[in-house]
């Protein structure tokens, strides 16, 4: 309900709340760490909305029965944040390699920012250091934003294939049930492959799903073997 919410009343209400609620990454001034918890209720259309949300009551309603309310709001909740902060840890990765290139090429840390705000330069320093792949990639990262309940949706997926493995799951095209540990691993591989290998055109927050897939698979585990 939070997620409709937060999707209809910025429309109706004509407001762009995309710098606030949104997760920058972290070297961008419009980023604050209260966006790895706002992201996680925003999406960007409705087929984004609705394709989580069908995600969540195919298989949240079976896991939030076996946990309860406040198990499974802390599941998703990490899940969720889980997922924004090793969707970060991968971005960080690949933009310290590049931004390393720019340091070394003797350009301060404000300069670096001002051309990756502006997202073009003169500089020869940058012109002889940087391949055009190279500042693509970087001022990609740098502008990128996350948004959506997919990583919190991932891990919930996690659990159910902790706590019913062998639940078998119609899932189109497939002709027939599957397992649900073979669903969450196919998908966890699928996105795996994905994000290293990432198509043209491909705005999917790959790595947010590995990691709340992750997130959820590790919690879940935990309570598991508390029991």
């Amino acid at each position: 309900m939070i997620n409709l919410i937060m999707f209809i009343t910025p429309t109706l209400l004509n407001l762009d709340l995309t710098n606030i609620t949104n997760l920058h990454y972290p070297l961008n001034p419009m980023f604050g760490m209260w966006q790895y918890f706002t992201s996680i209720f925003m999406h960007g259309s409705w087929g984004h909305l609705i394709f989580n949300m069908l995600g969540l009551w195919m298989f949240g309603s079976s896991v939030e029965q076996f946990l309860g309310k406040t198990k499974f709001l802390f599941l998703y909740l990490s899940a969720g944040i889980g997922a924004g902060l090793i969707f970060t840890l991968i971005d960080y990765i690949q933009f310290q390699q590049i931004y390393t290139i720019f340091t070394e090429a003797g350009l301060l840390k404000s300069e670096i920012i001002t051309i990756l705000e502006k997202g073009s330069t003169n500089d020869p320093r940058v012109i002889q250091s940087i391949t055009q792949e190279q500042f693509n990639q970087i001022g990609l990262i740098y502008n990128k934003v996350l948004l959506g309940a997919s990583g919190a949706v991932f891990g919930i997926f996690s659990a159910s294939a902790v706590f019913f493995p062998n639940s078998k799951t119609l899932v189109f095209p497939i002709p027939f049930p599957i397992p649900m540990k073979v669903l969450i691993i196919s998908l966890v591989l699928s996105d795996l492959f994905l994000g290293t290998f990432s198509l043209p055109g491909d705005n999917i927050a790959r790595f947010a799903h590995v990691g709340g897939a992750i997130i959820g698979f590790i919690i879940s585990w935990y309570w598991t073997k508390k029991k």
